[in-house]
């Protein structure tokens, strides 16, 4: 049976994703009129693995997006092949493109990130 502590702790873990890998491209930048500033990169997680074939590199694309200091942070020390360990969790959401088809897109809601090695000490 949970206790309240217990259960504090499970909640805290209903909707965590930890990911390593390098940006694919530069922060994108967006300041909202209410004064709010969002980043979006891609990030690239790859898993290397030996198969009957030999070896196998399997690369995943995730698109992550923050929000006030954290993506001022994020927009001002990372760019383009940076290797970087990041925490956030997970968001569904659904807009209509140009086209007014409906689009579902789920994405990495940053909360925290640490550089492990810029693209210049690669």
């Amino acid at each position: 049976m949970l206790n309240r502590k217990n259960q504090g702790r499970m909640n805290a873990l209903r909707n965590k994703v930890q990911l390593i890998g390098n940006l694919g491209r530069n922060p994108e930048t967006v300041e909202l009129n209410n004064g709010l500033t969002l980043v979006r990169f891609s990030l690239a997680t790859t898993e290397v693995y030996k198969s009957k074939s030999g070896t196998t590199r399997d690369t995943q694309w995730h698109t992550v997006t923050a929000w006030g200091k954290t993506a001022e942070l994020a927009a001002r020390l990372l760019k383009k092949g940076t290797l970087v360990a990041l925490e956030g969790r997970l968001v569904n959401r659904t807009y209509e493109d140009r086209q007014g088809r409906t689009r579902h897109v789920t994405e990495v809601r940053l909360n925290d990130f640490m550089v492990l090695r810029d693209k210049a000490q690669a």
